[in-house]
């Protein structure tokens, strides 16, 4: 088996797999909310009231794209844009297009807010945060009964 140079090697194949990246709504706006600079995955969730599964699948496909990259810090892992020259100008007209949209100036205002709120308490705890559609209820641990102490049957 001959093994050559990674396709991501060649401008042409990292600037298609960017474009590939993009032509997903979520991955739009995750993009969007890592513009001004690295969030963790329990702060993008939050935003996006996806599963962090789901948030990590699309985070995954920016990373092999080149569009984002990974920075672990302990048991967190931050994201942010890579700045990488060759789908730079892809990136830019993109945000520019992206920042007359509601949506994408609604999740950046809930970044803002999320940003005042430790991550181990939005991870663990949640917080209620106010949205432009009224008081919204984000993160923290899933509401079931072996989080809330509780018994789901009684004892026979």
């Amino acid at each position: 088996m001959k093994i050559g140079p990674s396709p991501l090697a060649d401008p042409l194949h990292r600037v298609t797999a960017a474009a590939k990246a993009v032509g997903h709504p979520t991955r739009l706006r995750l993009l969007a909310m890592l513009g001004d600079s690295s969030l963790c995955v329990c702060q993008m969730t939050a935003v996006l009231g996806l599963a962090a599964s789901t948030v990590s699948g699309h985070l995954s496909e920016l990373r092999r794209a080149g569009l984002v990259r990974e920075d672990r810090q302990g048991k967190w892992v931050e994201y942010s844009l890579t700045g990488d020259a060759d789908t730079a100008g892809l990136l830019t007209s993109v945000l520019a297009a992206l920042g007359a949209s509601p949506q994408v100036t609604s999740d950046a205002a809930t970044v803002r807010r999320l940003r005042t709120v430790s991550r181990e308490v939005l991870s663990t705890v949640g917080v209620t945060i106010r949205t432009p559609s009224g008081l919204t209820r984000v993160g923290g641990r899933p509401q079931t009964p072996e989080y809330q102490g509780t018994r789901t049957r009684r004892p026979s």
